[in-house]
């Protein structure tokens, strides 16, 4: 009964990670004018905060073994929560990249944590749908600003509702706190017992594409949930609070899609169904291309569902691949390479956009997804001549 109550709080703890996660692409066209900056300054911020998120993940083991996941977890949702009420009251862009750090360095310790752990307690499936709440708390935000935008009110007050969400999930998590004490022990046994030398692992065969792998799907997920809205407003001409609406669509597809996978899990395999999931991808780009407004609901959601078993697939897939005894190592190194494409990609498309426009978002993620598909079938040829 506890480790059930446990995983229902650890599936929580995930709708906190992914509420902060969708804010800014919804509400950026309507942040921008007000702040008084380019419409490209979204990617300085988005940076910063992934940024905190890899430097976190890589203290992660360190600070989870002398802390424990559920004081990390805890005290990282609270950093968050306090970054975005402070957020909320802003009127100045510097400020806002100097809050975007602590949300960085909050979102990297309870991703790394919580994925460790269950992949070393729970089964497959459960590994799909604890991303599927994350994407619970990604669909939230946007129909929050939406809602707010749609009713005259300005995005500060969207972020000051997230804020005070996550404050809630805060006194969850301390209520919760007697269900982790055996737990982590046992995370700090296994964190010990299966850490390895990172620089003497890159020699095995498939870790290098697999690293890229992770690289290129994030720079697809981010990329798209950050300059969507912005896509929809100044290439499709459509309103802020309705582009909000179809960004909330596209993590709802991430969602709906990782639920459903947890189910799948039975029936594919998990390298299935990460080409199931590319092909998705590809379909909903090519929607999204067509110049019909109809086909807009479509192709966001089909993005959606096809990132949907990309992520959670990949990590659980880690042990196959690797081996059982560097998996924990492995699995940072993977979370680091994937932080990365979320730092730098909506980063580099909001400058390349001055110069392309927005409509040139589906190219830069076709490229993407051209090269995770082929980088994907040299990993797993790789790793199939190991095994």
């Amino acid at each position: 009964m506890k480790k059930l109550l446990l995983l229902l709080v650890i599936y929580l703890a995930f709708i906190s990670l992914g509420l902060p996660d969708s804010l800014l692409g919804s509400a950026w066209p309507a942040m921008f004018g007000e702040l008084g900056v380019p419409v490209d300054y979204a990617g300085i911020i988005s940076m910063i905060v992934a940024a905190g998120t890899v430097v976190s993940s890589l203290l992660s083991g360190k600070t989870i073994s002398r802390f424990g996941v559920a004081a990390v977890t805890t005290a990282s949702v609270a950093m968050t929560a306090l970054a975005l009420l402070r957020f909320s009251y802003s009127q100045h862009f510097a400020f806002l990249c100097l809050l975007a750090i602590p949300l960085g360095l909050g979102a990297g310790s309870v991703d790394a944590a919580l994925n460790n752990y269950v992949a070393l307690h729970y089964k497959a499936r459960h590994m799909n749908w604890l991303h599927s709440f994350w994407g619970v708390g990604a669909a939230i935000g946007p129909i929050i600003v939406a809602g707010h935008l749609a009713k005259g009110h300005t995005w500060s007050d969207g972020y000051q509702t997230v804020a005070w969400i996550q404050l809630a999930l805060v006194l969850i998590l301390l209520a919760s706190l007697p269900l982790w004490v055996k737990s982590k022990v046992t995370e700090q046994d296994n964190y010990e017992e299966r850490s390895a030398s990172r620089s003497s692992l890159l020699s095995l065969p498939g870790l290098k594409q697999a690293l890229l792998v992770f690289f290129c799907y994030c720079s697809i997920e981010a990329t798209f949930g950050l300059w969507g809205a912005s896509y929809l407003v100044f290439e499709r001409k459509m309103d802020a609070d309705q582009a909000a609406r179809l960004v909330s669509l596209y993590y709802l597809g991430i969602t709906l899609g990782r639920f459903l996978s947890g189910f799948l899990t039975r029936f594919f395999s998990n390298r299935q169904l990460v080409y199931l999931g590319q092909g998705v991808i590809g379909l909903g780009i090519l929607l999204l291309a067509l110049p019909h407004s109809a086909t807009l609901f479509p192709g966001f959601l089909l993005v959606g569902l096809g990132c949907a078993p990309i992520f959670p697939s990949l990590l659980h897939e880690t042990p196959a691949n690797f081996g059982e005894k560097h998996s924990q190592a492995i699995m940072g190194m993977q979370m680091a390479s994937a932080y990365v494409g979320i730092t730098l990609m909506p980063f580099l498309f909001g400058k390349l956009a001055i110069l392309t426009g927005q409509g040139f978002l589906l190219g830069f993620l076709g490229i993407f997804l051209g090269l995770m598909f082929l980088v994907t079938k040299w990993m797993n040829r790789n790793v199939r001549a190991t095994t």
